[in-house]
């Protein structure tokens, strides 16, 4: 109940990487018949993350994950048009990939507006106009929030940006085989993917950079990538990203019915008294269902389910050990108590119905006894 944390490897990714560690072991970047072999397997990927996202495969850059693919796409636009201008437009509920690496530009002399969301999670396209000045020159909205889920305006986003001729980045880490994505009709100039979140492997991301848009690079070498990213490509992981993203186009239609079985968590869950739903309440991924509970603590909830076989979080993966409240749920409008009374789960392929009623029949007990120890249930 974690599979926006990662997800396990398709049985048909393993397949499909397992030539690429001992057989067709090459360096892409040799001459002979292994490395040439190894160079197509690359470009077969990448045609298919491109299908994934309806882009170009020539637009498809990879990375080693979605956080550098955002530390690329913000940074390299930072640094290629400091001339223009310095600065840039994000929200505060950004994940931390996108917001500690605005807050390092800040500490080289950049500006940043962190743009509010309301209490469903949204940004208000309105917003984004009013923060543009003429030294903006990007502007960072993610697709859909990881803790959340609640899925941002990003077409009306994109219409603001090329009117003003601003690059716009998309953090679609968690959007990218939930949803159907078409880069153009998004809007975006670049787009950030991870590969372990659709049932791909960790240690391989990929950043959509549109045609025309020019970002510098952040990693110098061998002039891999097309010179935007180098260092020696990791084939398995690539092959692997590939076929994830071809079987993730083949699964979309499905994504239907994970939002039904959500919705049944939702509505199961709800027989708790005093539990809300934090997020928008249709406007969210199709897995995706963040709770809280009154006079509950988040870690001790995750802990109890975790003794009856069910993985589960208090909010990002990234910061799961961490004893501060989620930023997201604090900009959402939460009080800090509230936020750490949190839970998130989230549905994958291969949870049931079963799956679903079982955290819906052990969760009341579970709340009801945290309730009891707490002092503030009183």
């Amino acid at each position: 109940m974690d599979n926006s944390a990662t997800t396990a490897v398709d049985p048909g990714v393993t397949e499909a990487m397992l030539p690429y560690f001992s057989e067709n072991f090459g360096n892409p970047s040799s001459l002979y018949s292994i490395g040439r072999q190894a160079k197509r397997a690359i470009e077969e990927a990448r045609q298919k993350v491109a299908d994934l996202i309806g882009a170009k495969k020539e637009e498809i850059i990879f990375t080693g994950s979605g956080t550098e693919s955002d530390n690329l796409a913000i940074k390299g636009t930072a640094y290629r048009n400091r001339k223009k201008g310095d600065h840039i437009i994000t929200s505060s509920i950004e994940h931390h990939a996108v917001l500690h690496t605005c807050k390092y530009l800040e500490s080289q002399g950049f500006k940043v507006t962190y743009l509010p969301v309301n209490k469903e999670g949204l940004v208000n396209p309105v917003d984004v106009e009013k923060a543009i000045t003429p030294e903006t020159i990007l502007i960072t909205i993610m697709h859909a929030n990881n803790e959340i889920g609640t899925i941002q305006p990003i077409e009306e986003i994109g219409k603001i940006a090329n009117e003003k001729n601003i690059i716009f980045h998309t953090d679609a880490v968690q959007t990218i085989g939930k949803l159907p994505i078409n880069a153009d009709t998004l809007g975006v100039s670049l787009l950030s993917m991870s590969a372990h979140k659709i049932y791909g492997p960790k240690g391989v991301g990929a950043l959509y950079i549109r045609k025309g848009t020019v970002i510098e690079s952040q990693m110098h070498g061998g002039g891999h990538e097309r010179n935007i990213r180098s260092g020696t490509e990791n084939v398995p992981g690539i092959v692997g990203f590939g076929k994830a993203a071809e079987l993730a186009k083949v699964h979309l239609p499905e994504e239907e019915k994970l939002a039904n079985l959500r919705n049944s968590l939702i509505k199961g869950i709800f027989e708790i008294k005093e539990s809300y739903l934090n997020g928008h309440p249709t406007k969210r991924l199709p897995g995706n269902a963040n709770f809280r509970f009154s006079y509950v603590e988040g870690e001790s909830l995750i802990l109890s389910l975790d003794m009856k076989g069910v993985a589960a979080s208090t909010g990002s993966a990234c910061s799961s050990t961490s004893l501060t409240p989620s930023h997201v749920l604090i900009a959402i409008g939460l009080r800090p108590e509230e936020a750490h009374g949190s839970l998130r789960l989230t549905l994958g392929r291969e949870n049931t119905q079963e799956e679903v009623d079982h955290v819906v029949s052990i969760l009341p007990d579970i709340v009801n006894k945290l309730r009891m120890m707490s002092p503030l249930a009183r």
